[in-house]
């Protein structure tokens, strides 16, 4: 894929941070990419594996930011697995090793959370918590071990969340935790398991050959464009170093430095 075949993508599937910001500090060109892709007719939503913040969290956050933005430009790993959990779990009780926010998405949605009786979950569901605690840790040992037909599932692999300093362990890293003590792995619902861009393409009514996951890490963001069969965009913007494109067996349709690329490309 060459850098003009990128005037062909009808619908932009972003990640956020890392690609259109760090942390709390956006981009200097994301306010105008994002502008001139609907000028020009495109669409975007946002696709974020961090389950830690709800759909109205982010878009507080990208308004924040001096962004506007509505609940319907966002699809989270949160809500991938809520339908995941509809279509196999359907109104399982839920122990969630996830922030007070995903709890209540996920309480929203249908879905007893019994954290307080750990006992009685026909579930478990790990998310990036940043609100982790020693307890839940042990409560989910304990249960992957005495019960190893107990379904388990994470909304998202991610080893680490970039912020403005470096980096800190995301859900993937906690998972390697759990599977050292219990020898028990997740069935991951979020980037790279083709579910999400699926469910964006179906949404916004475009082809695989029409849509671009653009994102900082390979491992997630570009492989999840690639099992989907869209383009998958890296940006150098955010964790992926030059060493660990170098060495990754997954080839990015397209690699920029920064997403500031794709609007010069557009302009």
């Amino acid at each position: 894929m060459e850098k003009n075949d990128l005037r062909s993508i009808r619908l932009w599937l972003f990640d956020m941070d890392g690609t259109l910001y760090l942390g709390e500090r956006l981009f200097d060109f994301t306010k105008e990419l994002l502008g001139r892709i609907r000028e020009t007719g495109g669409q975007y939503l946002y696709l974020t594996n961090n389950s830690s913040k709800s759909v109205a969290d982010y878009v507080r956050k990208m308004e924040r930011l001096g962004i506007a933005a509505a609940e319907a430009d966002f699809l989270t790993s949160a809500q991938a697995t809520a339908w995941y959990l509809h279509a196999h779990h359907a109104g399982a009780r839920l122990y969630v090793c996830g922030t007070a926010s995903l709890q209540s998405e996920l309480r929203a949605q249908g879905f007893p959370v019994v954290n307080d009786d750990p006992d009685s979950a026909e579930c478990i569901v790990m998310g990036y918590d940043t609100e982790l605690t020693y307890q839940k840790l042990l409560d989910v040992s304990r249960l992957l071990t005495e019960r190893p037909e107990l379904p388990y599932i994470a909304t998202n692999p991610d080893l680490v969340c970039p912020t403005e300093f470096g980096f800190v362990p995301d859900c993937g890293s906690v998972c390697g935790m759990i599977k050292t003590a219990t020898g028990r792995t997740p069935r991951i619902i979020g980037k790279p398991e083709p579910l999400m861009v699926q469910m964006a393409m179906e949404r916004m009514g475009a082809t695989r050959a029409q849509t671009a996951v653009v994102g900082d890490r390979i491992y997630t963001d570009v492989k999840s464009g690639l099992n989907a069969g869209a383009a998958g965009v890296l940006v150098m913007s955010g964790e992926t170093t030059p060493e660990i494109l170098a060495a990754s067996p997954d080839r990015p349709d397209l690699v920029l430095s920064s997403a500031a690329e794709i609007l010069d490309v557009l302009r």
